[in-house]
């Protein structure tokens, strides 16, 4: 049943174990290892429990977004907060989040992922906790910033974790589906429970809520999660993996000040006109040069080190999700306010038509676990760049008098399936094509695209329609559509020219670089025989 795969392959994936010391990989039953239970951990329930912890992360990352913008209108009346003003509390979450993302991930690879992982859990908790009492807006906004550090830590800690304890292979495959596919659950679930609140409670349930689902992941994630802690010490007394200080300082407020910028230069009073946009803008862009000098010439272990996209296609690969990840914050945000603004439906109702796109998440992770396999990489990115043209192109073309089921149903489903397969097929090729040093780092690339993609496309789609009202008097959310319509295409295209294999049960990078060795030094003593 033996295969053994070319370690060159486009399409090769996998992760590490700990069974290298014991065989060399011309021995490994690759077949039988990508589908077992990884030795890591002790009985099916801790691996179940391990796998609940890491689902409930993605859904509450999710949740804390999506579901603050239903509940801030009431929020704003109650605490009295200016129109003017309801923007940072909306955006200071997701913006702390992607701007300590790769900062999190070197701490995950230096002090290994349980650490980190539940410091996020338990700092999301306590400060999601707090916000439920806020009493202003500057004690809003503190608090959400500061609950922001708890996601930026075990986002990007979840996918380092499932990176080196799974193997390339069906099983990885599958915890992979149900990690992706959680997240539009986890939107919707944002979505209903703060609809929920806002109408039969108070906003502040909205957060108590979140922080007892937090509560209850908490403790699946202390006693469930291998405690890996001791063998990243042990790895850093070889490989010395430190802190880039210099690189944090200059990355952190380079991507604050420049998405602030973005996102908030339309709202302003004079526009982009605005004084403190024009400073924040050019400080920023300051910022982001010495953040390139240092990270290309003067960090030693830089946070976003060259080799990270030396991998065939990774260059490519982080151009396509930038852009498809930004498709969807457009399209996220921009059918929210359709549903709600142009066909003028409640909070619960809008809640109600994002269900097929909860659903087919969940659809779409069970047949993607049984799948991958079986399917090359290509043809799924594919899909899912159809997908995101099709979900953003039905919403630019609707008329206010069109049917649920004729646009935004078929909206819905493309939606979820541009996403889900788009993270679940590169998140598996970027874990598994990076070392077992580099995955916390991985990790923290996956989610900054994520969030720097929605946080930069929505600044320009909503430049986009505030430039168009301007002009016409009316505000058209047509625009965001066919601007997210133009960045689909360009991902398809691009997706198009990456050639990904299937993601089968396959050699992971130490192994294939053990074999490389070995295969080496058999040449070199046929070459150069000993003496007998």
């Amino acid at each position: 049943m033996h295969r053994e795969k070319d370690p060159e392959s486009d399409g090769s994936v996998g992760v590490m174990t700990d069974t290298s010391h014991t065989q060399s990989p011309e021995e490994y039953d690759l077949e039988r290892l990508g589908r077992e239970r990884p030795p890591t951990f002790s009985n099916w329930f801790q691996e179940f429990m391990f796998c609940c912890a890491l689902l409930i992360s993605m859904l509450m990352s999710e949740y804390f977004v999506s579901g603050f913008n239903i509940i801030l209108p009431e929020l704003a009346h109650v605490l009295d907060i200016p129109s003017a003003q309801l923007t940072w509390p909306a955006s200071v979450f997701s913006l702390v989040i992607g701007a300590f993302l790769l900062p999190s991930g070197r701490l995950a690879d230096i002090y290994g992922g349980y650490a980190i992982f539940n410091f996020g859990m338990v700092w999301t908790f306590v400060w999601c906790l707090v916000a439920g009492f806020s009493t202003n807006l500057k004690m809003l906004i503190a608090t959400r910033a500061i609950a922001g550090l708890g996601p930026a830590a075990f986002l990007p800690t979840g996918v380092m974790l499932i990176g080196k304890i799974y193997r390339p292979g069906p099983r990885k495959n599958m915890v992979f589906s149900l990690y992706s596919a959680i997240a539009p659950l986890g939107f919707f679930f944002g979505i209903i429970m703060s609809g929920i609140a806002g109408q039969y409670m108070t906003w502040r349930w909205y957060f108590f809520l979140g922080a007892i689902v937090l509560l209850v992941a908490c403790p699946m994630s202390f006693f469930a999660m291998p405690n890996d802690f001791k063998e990243a010490q042990k790895k850093n007394e070889t490989q010395h993996v430190v802190m880039d200080w210099w690189g944090m300082a200059t990355i952190v407020p380079a991507l604050v000040l420049l998405t602030y910028a973005i996102t908030d230069g339309t709202h302003a009073p004079d526009g982009w006109k605005t004084p403190y946009i024009i400073v924040t803008l050019i400080v920023g862009l300051g910022f982001l040069g010495a953040a390139v000098y240092i990270e290309g010439w003067v960090a030693k272990q830089p946070l976003l080190p060259f080799d990270l996209f030396k991998p065939k296609y990774m260059g490519r690969l982080t151009v396509a999700l930038f852009f498809g990840y930004g498709v969807f914050g457009i399209y996220l945000l921009y059918s929210s306010l359709h549903i709600a603004e142009v066909a003028g439906k409640t909070p619960l109702i809008t809640a109600v038509w994002f269900v097929p796109m909860a659903a087919g998440g969940i659809v779409l992770a069970t047949i993607g676990g049984f799948t991958l396999h079986l399917l090359p990489g290509r043809i799924l990115l594919i899909i899912s760049g159809v997908g995101s043209i099709l979900s953003v192109l039905l919403f630019a073309v609707i008329r206010p008098e069109a049917t649920y089921w004729a646009f935004v149903f078929p909206a819905m489903l493309c939606a979820t399936i541009g996403v889900d397969i788009c993270f679940l097929v590169t998140n598996i090729f970027i874990t598994t094509n990076l070392p077992k040093n580099r995955q916390g780092l991985a990790g923290g690339l996956v989610y900054s695209l994520l969030f720097l993609g929605i946080s930069f496309f929505l600044g320009l789609a909503d430049l986009a329609v505030a430039e168009n009202k301007k002009r016409t008097g009316e505000r058209d959310f047509s625009i965001a559509f066919w601007l997210a319509t133009a960045c689909a295409v360009v991902t398809l295209a691009i997706f198009s020219t990456i050639k990904l294999g299937k993601a089968e049960s396959e050699l992971t990078v130490e192994e294939r670089e053990q074999l490389q060795r070995a295969r080496a030094q058999e040449a070199a003593s046929q070459l150069h025989p000993g003496p007998k």
